[in-house]
């Protein structure tokens, strides 16, 4: 309702009706965020300064620039209202208060479920490196988020313990994601405290496989509970075990020709275990030879059963390729947080909404990172996320490019990059970045790729190269 002092506006446009998180809008449409707030019951009943969609693009905002202050990432998504005004409204921005009441309305559910409608495995057909026989590689990891020293998020995620009895400096939500390998695409997961395990965090998850998917795993998520929840969802499975006595002990079955073989799994313990029909896999056993004395002998299981299929050369190649999810967390936290960044929120509600606003804006980041590799037939491991990031944000700091509502979504344009004869021998391309607020964000993502990859083995399980030696060198 009107209250004392206050004067309308001679214009019948709000905050909601321009605000735009730069091309991330692409991905997250207006329409859409606007949906997914009324089907959770936040929509505002009263005309505020600070709608919940505001808000919601607030949220993916603070992902952005994690190191601005609120009133600094609320002017960073209002700079263009101005510009879409032709330069004659000016807009103060709600002061700390009222943008932290706001978030406070808002909540962590509409954030949690833009991410779920929109997430999903992006790479195309021809994207290399997203599939195997067939099969879209994804990967399942867990991380751990530093948030707040406050009573109510120590009582909510806990604190690891360090020598001497003594918890760390500040309480770590953790966070399980299953992750297309090819893209780096986040697309499902789960937040919890500190003291619940990843496997725990999995099960949920499991929901979000189904068949066409072949699934990564190391050897911290194997049981044989989990195992079996796991092939009842019709993906294909491809986990690393332990090969020490804690390990699982397979039933040998039978030799295949290309040096696996089958075995039978099923536990000895308790004795209505051992009545259970038993779970047939195949057994990859491999060793890496680098130059180095290694005498680590590898053991992957299997879902995948037929060596005409796939081989095992081919699954021990494949089985490295988990790493990326690796550095997609290294994306989120090291590039897109911040090095050794805290999270801002003071409550437990807050926290989850920032989590989630922060793997919606990788989600959205890696999305037109992918349209922009695959629309110019490059791998998108070639292109950079710093880049692409530090372009992200100069949309929302310039953003006369970019209209807040385009009509119809732009499609790539980006010219081929030879590939180098002489890598050695070329120095390396670096962007400049003199003009790049009158260059589109599709022109300079195209000068961020690198010519691709085959991700086809060449050498034997035993001569296949350390997973460290496959990381990426992003540079930008």
């Amino acid at each position: 309702m009107p209250r004392a002092g206050w004067v309308k506006p001679e214009t019948d446009r709000r905050l909601s009706d321009l605000v735009s998180v730069g091309v991330l809008t692409r991905v997250f449409p207006p329409e859409l965020v606007d949906e997914v707030i009324a089907d959770v019951g936040r929509t505002e009943q009263r005309h505020r300064s600070l709608p919940a969609r505001v808000m919601a693009y607030f949220s993916i905002g603070m992902a952005l620039y994690s190191e601005g202050s609120y009133e600094d990432v609320l002017a960073q998504l209002t700079d263009g209202l101005s510009w879409a005004s032709g330069w004659q409204e000016a807009y103060s921005p709600p002061s700390k208060s009222a943008i932290f009441q706001a978030r406070a309305r808002l909540g962590s559910e509409p954030l949690a479920a833009l991410f779920e409608r929109v997430a999903r495995p992006i790479g195309a057909e021809q994207t290399p490196g997203v599939w195997l026989a067939g099969r879209r590689l994804v990967a399942i990891d867990g991380t751990c988020l530093d948030v707040a020293d406050t009573t109510a998020n120590t009582a909510h995620f806990g604190r690891p313990g360090v020598n001497k009895g003594e918890q760390a400096a500040f309480p770590q939500a953790r966070v399980v994601a299953l992750a297309e390998c090819g893209t780096h695409a986040v697309f499902a997961a789960e937040i919890g405290k500190y003291s619940q395990s990843e496997a725990t965090l999995t099960e949920p998850l499991l929901g979000r496989l189904e068949p066409g998917m072949l699934l990564l795993a190391d050897r911290g998520f194997f049981s044989y509970a989990l195992w079996r929840k796991a092939i009842r969802t019709g993906a294909d499975l491809l986990w690393r075990v332990r090969t020490d006595k804690a390990g699982p002990k397979p039933t040998h079955v039978e030799d295949l020709p290309d040096g696996s073989w089958l075995a039978h799994l099923r536990r000895t313990t308790p004795a209505a275990a051992r009545r259970e029909e038993p779970m047939l896999v195949r057994v990859v056993d491999y060793t890496i030879e680098d130059g180095r004395e290694n005498p680590t002998t590898y053991r992957l299981f299997t879902t995948l059963l037929d060596p005409a299929e796939v081989a095992a050369v081919d699954l021990a190649a494949a089985y490295t390729q988990r790493w990326e999810i690796e550095l997609t967390f290294d994306e989120l936290k090291t590039h897109q947080r911040g090095p050794r960044t805290v999270l801002r929120s003071k409550s437990p509600d807050l926290v989850l909404q920032e989590i989630w606003g922060h793997l919606c804006c990788h989600y959205a980041i890696r999305s037109l990172m992918t349209e922009a590799a695959t629309h110019s037939g490059h791998d998108p491991d070639r292109v950079s996320f710093v880049a692409a990031l530090r372009i992200t944000r100069q949309t929302l700091a310039h953003p006369g490019a970019f209209p807040p509502r385009p009509t119809r979504p732009r499609q790539p344009r980006m010219a081929a990059l030879p590939p180098p004869t002489n890598r050695s021998a070329q120095s390396r391309p670096t962007p400049a970045l003199g003009t790049a607020r009158h260059q589109t964000q599709d022109a300079q993502m195209a000068r961020q790729t690198r010519s691709p990859r085959s991700l086809a083995p060449t050498a034997a399980p035993s001569r296949l190269p350390h997973p460290s030696m496959l990381t990426e060198r992003y540079w930008g």
